[in-house]
């Protein structure tokens, strides 16, 4: 760890070198990395520098009192100095290619994979970029300096809405009017934000609409409920039958079974666990997956049966 600097109220950046100054594994903007921290716990975090810096990983962790013990974890731990594992970076949020227009929205703390986004097509002449950051009050944005000197001088704003969403950004008139051929948007933020953003561009055409969640959406029903019982899964190399009861995640039993899994967020936010079935009928609860990789693929530390029996490619 070389740098920690504070960024806005409860918001702190880390800057990750190489201990002995080489490269770092290369990165697009979006990209996110696993880091490891004490006791075992493991949070995914954004990479919000530029992608040509291959010097360095920085992210930016806001410390939530409310959450699951990940971000207090990093604001109270992680010093200069420390040494700190990380995995290679991974990209669910690339930017697309070919866009004649690029708007990203970012909530909060959803500002750092477009940062990111904002240092890549700073050197791009085929597409405009236009961001719009949403949040309570200017010392709520991070990084603002730096962002003014990447966007164009009219394309960067700042939406401050003093804690009352109704008085922030009208996202469903700014998205009603952008959709025009070649424009691609790209939103990251809590749950109420990426909610209003699906909302607004339900209409756009598809692949043009591209989002990244940080934080699992609130399931509306209870697992339990939607799926009584458990179910069974096969592997297709050995044909052994698991049974995965109602309490445990299809992740959990392979584990305990000792069949080699990755897992990383548990939660359907990083794909690190996407594994292939052959057959049967698939819950997904993941945020991670689209329609076309859903038909092939499933996150199996979220994702759960309709069928008895599920047919896993392991």
């Amino acid at each position: 760890m070389r740098q920690v600097r504070y960024e806005g109220r409860n918001i702190q950046s880390y800057e990750l070198v190489d201990p002995e100054g080489r490269d770092l594994p290369p990165f697009t903007a979006g990209a996110h990395i696993d880091v490891h921290l004490e006791n075992g716990i493991v949070r995914q975090y954004s990479l919000c520098n530029s992608p040509g810096d291959r010097r360095r990983y920085v992210i930016a962790v806001l410390r939530d009192e409310k959450g699951r013990g990940g971000s207090k974890a990093v604001h109270e731990h992680l010093k200069v100095q420390d040494r700190v594992r990380v995995s290679c970076p991974r990209n669910h949020f690339e930017l697309a290619e070919g866009a004649r227009k690029v708007i990203l929205i970012a909530g909060g703390i959803g500002v750092t994979p477009l940062k990111s986004m904002a240092h890549q097509l700073a050197g791009r002449d085929d597409a405009g970029c236009e961001l719009h950051y949403c949040a309570r009050d200017a010392q709520s944005a991070a990084f603002t300096e730096e962002l003014a000197s990447l966007i164009e001088p009219g394309r960067l704003h700042f939406h401050f809405d003093g804690g009352d969403p109704a008085k922030g950004l009208d996202i469903a008139q700014l998205l009603r009017n952008e959709a025009q051929d070649g424009t691609h948007v790209y939103y990251c933020g809590p749950a109420g934000f990426m909610r209003a953003c699906a909302d607004a561009s339900a209409d756009w055409p598809k692949g043009t609409v591209h989002c990244e969640h940080f934080k699992a959406p609130e399931r509306a029903v209870p697992r339990d409920e939607r799926t009584p019982g458990g179910f069974t899964v096969e592997i297709a190399s050995t044909g052994e039958r698991l049974r995965v009861p109602v309490d445990q995640s299809i992740a959990d039993v392979l584990k305990a079974a000792g069949v080699p899994v990755q897992t990383s967020c548990e939660a359907g936010l990083c794909a690190t666990c996407k594994v292939r079935y052959l057959s049967g009928e698939v819950e997904h609860q993941d945020c991670i997956l689209d329609g076309d990789d859903q038909q092939n693929f499933l996150t199996i530390c979220v994702s759960r049966a309709k069928s008895e029996l599920l047919v896993l490619d392991l």
